[in-house]
C-alpha cells in the first residue's frame, strides 16, 4: 500500500538532510515533492499547506551533525502529516452505539457515495465489525433505484445472518429507511446501517432524493463511502456531498491496491471528517479502523 507517497518522501528527507536548511536550498526541493505529491493524489491545497508548513518549520534550523538533521527533517515532516490528517472530533462507534443504548435507542448510519465504491460491500464489513463487537444491527436496502442492490444486500444480510427491511424497486426509499429504524426500536436492535442509491454528485435530483432520506431519518451518522483509487476525483465527490447532503465521516475503499495513498492525506483535510475504516481486501473481514499516526508512521517508515 502507497508505496509511491512513500517513495515521495523517503526522498524528500534525504534531500532536504544533505541540504543547508535555508530558504533558497529548500524551495526548489519543496516545489519538486510538491508536483511529487500531486502525482500521488495528494490535493493541490492540501500539497501546498504541507510544503508551506514544512518551509516555515525548516527554514533557518541550525543544525551541526547529520544524524540530528534526519532526525528533524523526519520529525517536522511527521508533524506535519498529522495535522493535516487530524479532525477535531474523532468517532468511536462503539462509543456512539453506547450513548444510545442508554436510551434504548438505536445508531443510525446512513452511507452516501456514488456507484462503484463498494457501498453495499462496505455496509456489510461495517456490520460484521459491529457483529464482532456483541451488537445486533438491521440493514435498510433504501436503494430502490440501482437494479439488483436489494438483492445484492440481502445476499450479504443472508450470510451474516442479518434482517434487511425493503420495497420495491422505484419505491420511496426514505420510507424504507424511516420504517428499518422503527423496527429496530420495536426490537430492541442495537444499529441500522442504511444503503442509498450510489449517485454522481452531479445529479440533482438524486441528491435531493438523499436530502430527503436525512430529513425523514436523521441519521446519527452520514457515512461517505469512496474509491481511493479514483486519486484527486475522491477529494472533489468528498467536497460535493458534504456541501449538499453532510457527511460525519470517510470510509476508503480499495485501498490495499492503492499504490499512491493521496486519497487519504486529502479526503480529511478537505472535509475536516475523519476517515472511520480503510477496505484492506475483499473478505468482511477486510475492514480496518483508521488511525492517522499509524498511517503517517506507514508512509514515513
Amino acid at each position: 500500500m502507497f508505496e509511491k507517497l512513500k517513495s515521495g518522501f523517503k526522498g524528500l528527507v534525504n534531500k532536504v538532510t544533505t541540504t543547508e536548511l535555508k530558504a533558497e536550498n529548500l524551495s526548489p526541493i519543496l516545489f519538486d515533492f510538491k508536483m511529487t505529491l500531486v502525482e500521488n493524489d495528494v490535493a493541490f491545497p492540501v500539497a501546498d499547506k504541507i510544503c508551506e508548513e514544512l518551509e516555515k518549520r525548516l527554514v533557518g534550523v541550525a543544525v551541526k551533525r547529520l544524524d540530528d538533521r534526519k532526525k528533524i527533517v523526519d520529525e517536522t515532516l511527521r508533524q506535519v502529516l498529522l495535522e493535516v490528517m487530524l479532525t477535531d472530533e474523532r468517532i468511536s462507534l462503539v462509543n456512539k452505539v453506547e450513548e444510545k443504548r442508554k436510551n434504548k435507542d438505536p445508531l443510525s448510519l446512513m452511507f452516501v457515495g456514488i456507484n462503484g465504491t463498494g457501498k453495499t460491500t462496505t455496509i456489510a464489513k461495517v456490520a460484521k465489525f459491529l457483529q464482532d463487537k456483541g451488537y445486533s444491527v438491521v440493514l435498510a436496502g433504501a436503494d430502490t433505484y440501482r437494479a439488483g442492490s436489494i438483492e445484492q444486500l440481502e445476499e450479504h444480510g443472508k450470510r451474516l445472518g442479518i434482517r434487511v427491511i425493503k420495497s420495491t424497486y422505484g419505491g420511496d426509499p426514505a420510507a424504507v429507511a424511516y420504517d428499518t429504524v422503527n423496527h429496530a426500536k420495536a426490537h430492541g436492535i442495537n444499529i441500522v446501517l442504511i444503503d442509498t442509491a450510489g449517485r454522481m454528485q452531479t445529479n440533482q435530483n438524486l441528491m435531493n432524493e438523499l436530502i430527503k432520506i436525512k430529513r425523514v431519518v436523521q441519521p446519527d451518522l452520514t457515512v461517505f463511502t469512496v474509491d481511493s483509487l479514483i486519486g484527486n476525483d475522491a477529494v472533489m465527490q468528498a467536497e460535493e456531498f458534504n456541501k449538499a447532503v453532510g457527511i460525519d465521516a470517510t470510509i476508503l475503499t480499495k485501498v490495499d491496491a492503492d499504490v499512491k495513498g493521496g486519497s487519504a492525506l486529502s479526503v480529511t483535510y478537505v472535509t475536516q471528517k475523519p476517515i472511520l475504516f480503510i477496505g484492506i481486501g475483499q473478505t468482511y473481514k477486510d475492514l480496518e479502523q483508521f488511525n492517522p499516526e499509524k498511517f503517517v508512521n506507514m508512509v514515513l517508515r
